[in-house]
């Protein structure tokens, strides 16, 4: 946590800036893994960043480790593209260190943020672990306070996957257990989504924590909505499609007409954002909160 603390005071002036803004909740700007364009994903200083640029909601991905602690990650493995040994080497590009074999303390000898990720070359890197979620709510709390701005949001997702059960965590049970027991000791619940891609997620997630706020996730390739629900069995409060998915305004308030807020990933794009919002998306996720957040602003959808 200490690493990102140092970002606070030199941001906390244009943060200064957002927080009227970020008062309102009308629109939710989310930062993708924090601020992925212009920071180190999935880390305490790139949620800094984000938190600075003014988004609303920290999205994150979450994984296990051996010790069953739900830590931030995108895959369930040291990625070798953005992932140093613990002496400061590059990992063979075949390199695939399984995280669910690994405790804590192991995965947060390497460094995961010196290494600037290829397809963002605006990053600026830094050194920094892989924080457990633990870790990352609760630097986000901090960090809002320190910079005076909102309280924000927190937008997890769960990475569960069939081909995956058994050898990155031990069941979907056991995942979403732990990823909520983290949330509940921060007393952020309230202001907490738990999103998945897996429907078997979502609906144990559905059933044993009826008061959770759950997000269905859509790539371009999955089965139209309906079908969707249809296997998920219950209609969740958020549905967060690829934003291509997405078409006219009409689709946008057909979809609200039915009770879903609607926030569609992953949108770098100034054009296709301001079209999204005049749309009236009830948010946005994206890479580059700064660079969307100073052209569109934080104020509140507007139908066309």
């Amino acid at each position: 946590m200490r690493r990102g603390l140092y970002l606070l005071l030199i941001l906390s002036l244009s943060a200064c800036q957002n927080a009227s803004q970020n008062s309102k909740r009308d629109f939710d700007w989310q930062g993708h893994r924090g601020a992925r364009g212009e920071s180190p994903e999935n880390t305490l200083e790139g949620f800094t960043i984000a938190l600075a640029d003014g988004v609303t909601t920290l999205e994150m991905d979450v994984v296990l480790t051996r010790d069953t602690v739900p830590l931030l990650s995108h895959e369930p493995y040291l990625n070798p593209l953005i992932c140093l040994d613990s002496t400061g080497q590059a990992l063979p590009d075949t390199a695939r260190p399984n995280i669910f074999n690994m405790t804590v303390a192991q995965v947060q000898r390497y460094d995961c943020g010196s290494r600037r990720h290829p397809d963002f070359p605006g990053q600026s890197p830094v050194e920094a672990v892989k924080p457990t979620l633990l870790e990352a709510i609760l630097h986000g709390e901090q960090a809002a306070l320190q910079l005076n701005r909102a309280d924000p949001q927190y937008n997890v997702e769960i990475k569960s996957r069939p081909a995956w059960d058994n050898r990155y965590y031990p069941s979907v049970k056991i995942y979403v257990d732990a990823v909520v027991k983290a949330i509940r000791a921060t007393k952020v619940g309230e202001r907490a989504t738990l999103q998945s891609f897996d429907p078997r997620a979502l609906r144990y997630a559905h059933r044993s924590y009826p008061q959770l706020k759950l997000a269905l996730l859509a790539a371009p390739d999955d089965p139209p909505l309906a079908q969707q629900l249809k296997k998920l069995g219950f209609k969740p409060e958020v549905y967060s499609p690829e934003s291509s998915r997405l078409t006219s305004a009409r689709q946008v308030k057909e979809l609200q007409s039915q009770g879903f807020e609607v926030i569609p990933w992953t949108v770098n794009q100034i054009n296709r954002a301001k079209e999204l919002k005049n749309w009236g998306v009830d948010g946005i996720i994206t890479d580059y909160p700064q660079r969307l957040i100073s052209a569109l602003g934080a104020a509140q959808a507007t139908a066309p």
